[in-house]
Protein backbone atom coordinates (compact mmCIF):
# COMPACT_ATOMS: atom_id res chain seq x y z
CA UNK A 1 0.00 0.00 0.00
CA UNK A 2 0.90 3.47 -0.99
CA UNK A 3 0.37 7.11 -1.62
CA UNK A 4 1.33 8.71 -4.34
CA UNK A 5 0.58 12.05 -5.93
CA UNK A 6 -0.03 12.27 -9.80
CA UNK A 7 -1.21 15.64 -11.99
CA UNK A 8 -4.22 17.28 -10.66
CA UNK A 9 -4.19 14.52 -6.96
CA UNK A 10 -3.84 16.38 -4.78
CA UNK A 11 -5.52 19.84 -5.74
CA UNK A 12 -7.34 22.19 -3.64
CA UNK A 13 -9.35 25.39 -4.46
CA UNK A 14 -12.03 27.40 -3.01
CA UNK A 15 -15.47 26.78 -3.19
CA UNK A 16 -17.49 28.68 -5.86
CA UNK A 17 -21.40 29.79 -5.03
CA UNK A 18 -23.25 29.32 -8.51
CA UNK A 19 -23.85 26.01 -7.42
CA UNK A 20 -26.34 24.01 -4.76
CA UNK A 21 -24.52 20.59 -3.94
CA UNK A 22 -21.12 19.37 -2.79
CA UNK A 23 -20.40 15.73 -3.45
CA UNK A 24 -16.98 13.49 -2.45
CA UNK A 25 -17.17 11.30 -5.26
CA UNK A 26 -14.68 7.71 -5.07
CA UNK A 27 -12.10 7.01 -8.29
CA UNK A 28 -11.46 3.27 -8.10
CA UNK A 29 -9.44 1.45 -11.07
CA UNK A 30 -6.93 -1.34 -11.92
CA UNK A 31 -6.90 -1.94 -15.28
CA UNK A 32 -4.51 0.01 -17.77
CA UNK A 33 -2.87 3.06 -16.98
CA UNK A 34 -5.03 3.91 -14.39
CA UNK A 35 -3.20 7.00 -12.92
CA UNK A 36 -3.42 8.37 -16.78
CA UNK A 37 -7.27 7.55 -16.61
CA UNK A 38 -7.55 9.52 -13.25
CA UNK A 39 -5.69 12.78 -15.18
CA UNK A 40 -8.19 12.11 -17.88
CA UNK A 41 -11.08 12.29 -15.58
CA UNK A 42 -9.97 15.36 -13.67
CA UNK A 43 -9.73 17.15 -17.14
CA UNK A 44 -13.38 15.89 -18.26
CA UNK A 45 -14.97 17.52 -15.14
CA UNK A 46 -12.87 20.68 -15.51
CA UNK A 47 -14.13 21.26 -18.99
CA UNK A 48 -17.55 20.15 -18.10
CA UNK A 49 -19.81 23.34 -16.70
CA UNK A 50 -22.46 21.49 -14.33
CA UNK A 51 -19.27 20.20 -12.15
CA UNK A 52 -16.74 22.73 -10.16
CA UNK A 53 -13.84 20.47 -8.85
CA UNK A 54 -13.10 21.77 -5.54
CA UNK A 55 -10.63 18.88 -4.39
CA UNK A 56 -8.78 15.97 -5.27
CA UNK A 57 -7.19 13.60 -2.82
CA UNK A 58 -3.69 12.14 -3.50
CA UNK A 59 -3.84 8.64 -4.87
CA UNK A 60 -4.33 5.39 -2.68
CA UNK A 61 -2.24 2.03 -4.74
CA UNK A 62 -4.18 -0.85 -2.43
CA UNK A 63 -4.60 -4.80 -2.48
CA UNK A 64 -7.61 -5.81 -4.62
CA UNK A 65 -10.81 -7.25 -1.76
CA UNK A 66 -13.61 -9.38 -2.79
CA UNK A 67 -12.05 -11.39 -5.65
CA UNK A 68 -8.54 -10.89 -4.81
CA UNK A 69 -6.98 -12.79 -7.96
CA UNK A 70 -6.60 -8.99 -10.09
CA UNK A 71 -3.86 -6.37 -9.74
CA UNK A 72 -3.75 -3.96 -7.29
CA UNK A 73 -6.24 -0.75 -7.19
CA UNK A 74 -5.52 2.64 -7.27
CA UNK A 75 -8.10 4.65 -5.61
CA UNK A 76 -8.51 8.22 -4.80
CA UNK A 77 -11.76 10.72 -3.95
CA UNK A 78 -12.71 14.23 -5.60
CA UNK A 79 -14.49 17.25 -3.96
CA UNK A 80 -17.08 18.64 -7.00
CA UNK A 81 -19.79 21.01 -6.55
CA UNK A 82 -22.50 20.64 -8.94
CA UNK A 83 -26.10 21.76 -9.58
CA UNK A 84 -27.22 18.41 -10.29
CA UNK A 85 -29.61 16.19 -8.37
CA UNK A 86 -28.35 12.80 -6.72
CA UNK A 87 -30.02 10.39 -9.25
CA UNK A 88 -29.12 13.00 -12.42
CA UNK A 89 -25.36 12.96 -11.08
CA UNK A 90 -25.50 9.09 -10.92
CA UNK A 91 -26.59 8.94 -14.22
CA UNK A 92 -23.64 11.30 -15.63
CA UNK A 93 -21.01 8.91 -13.59
CA UNK A 94 -22.54 5.62 -15.12
CA UNK A 95 -22.41 7.30 -18.93
CA UNK A 96 -18.70 8.60 -17.90
CA UNK A 97 -17.19 5.02 -16.55
CA UNK A 98 -18.82 3.63 -19.82
CA UNK A 99 -17.18 6.68 -21.73
CA UNK A 100 -13.76 5.03 -19.67
CA UNK A 101 -14.38 1.37 -21.28
CA UNK A 102 -15.94 0.23 -17.98
CA UNK A 103 -17.26 -3.12 -18.54
CA UNK A 104 -19.04 -4.99 -15.40
CA UNK A 105 -18.34 -8.60 -15.57
CA UNK A 106 -18.77 -9.61 -11.94
CA UNK A 107 -19.14 -7.89 -8.08
CA UNK A 108 -15.68 -7.44 -7.10
CA UNK A 109 -14.00 -7.65 -10.32
CA UNK A 110 -11.35 -5.81 -12.49
CA UNK A 111 -11.82 -2.19 -13.77
CA UNK A 112 -11.13 0.40 -16.06
CA UNK A 113 -12.88 3.12 -13.75
CA UNK A 114 -15.06 3.17 -10.71
CA UNK A 115 -17.27 5.96 -9.96
CA UNK A 116 -18.98 5.97 -6.82
CA UNK A 117 -21.53 8.44 -4.64
CA UNK A 118 -19.69 8.88 -1.15
CA UNK A 119 -21.52 11.77 0.14
CA UNK A 120 -23.99 14.15 -1.19
CA UNK A 121 -23.97 17.14 0.94
CA UNK A 122 -25.38 15.71 4.22
CA UNK A 123 -28.04 13.79 2.29
CA UNK A 124 -28.87 10.02 3.28
CA UNK A 125 -30.53 8.75 -0.12
CA UNK A 126 -32.36 5.24 0.01
CA UNK A 127 -33.55 4.38 -3.26
CA UNK A 128 -33.26 1.74 -5.72
CA UNK A 129 -29.90 2.35 -7.44
CA UNK A 130 -28.13 4.70 -4.95
CA UNK A 131 -27.18 5.14 -1.35
CA UNK A 132 -26.08 7.59 -0.41
CA UNK A 133 -23.45 7.37 1.99
CA UNK A 134 -22.05 4.87 0.06
CA UNK A 135 -22.72 1.90 1.99
CA UNK A 136 -19.86 0.45 3.95
CA UNK A 137 -17.53 3.63 3.25
CA UNK A 138 -16.45 3.78 6.26
CA UNK A 139 -14.83 0.02 6.25
CA UNK A 140 -12.98 0.66 2.91
CA UNK A 141 -9.30 1.53 2.91
CA UNK A 142 -9.66 2.94 -0.65
CA UNK A 143 -12.16 5.44 0.81
CA UNK A 144 -11.04 6.29 4.19
CA UNK A 145 -7.20 6.96 3.47
CA UNK A 146 -7.85 9.26 -0.03
CA UNK A 147 -10.14 10.93 2.27
CA UNK A 148 -7.52 11.66 5.05
CA UNK A 149 -5.33 13.25 2.48
CA UNK A 150 -7.99 16.00 1.62
CA UNK A 151 -7.36 19.34 3.18
CA UNK A 152 -11.34 19.95 3.72
CA UNK A 153 -11.97 16.71 5.27
CA UNK A 154 -12.53 16.41 9.27
CA UNK A 155 -12.60 13.23 10.31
Amino acid sequence: MKLERIRFFPTCKKARAPFSHRVVIGLGGNQGDVKKRFVKLYRLFLNDPRFFIQESSMVFQNPPFGYLDQPDFYNAVIVLQTSLRAKALLKVLLHVEHIFGRIRLFKNGPRTLDLDIIFFDNQTIHQPNLIVPHPKWSERASVIVPLFTLKSFKG
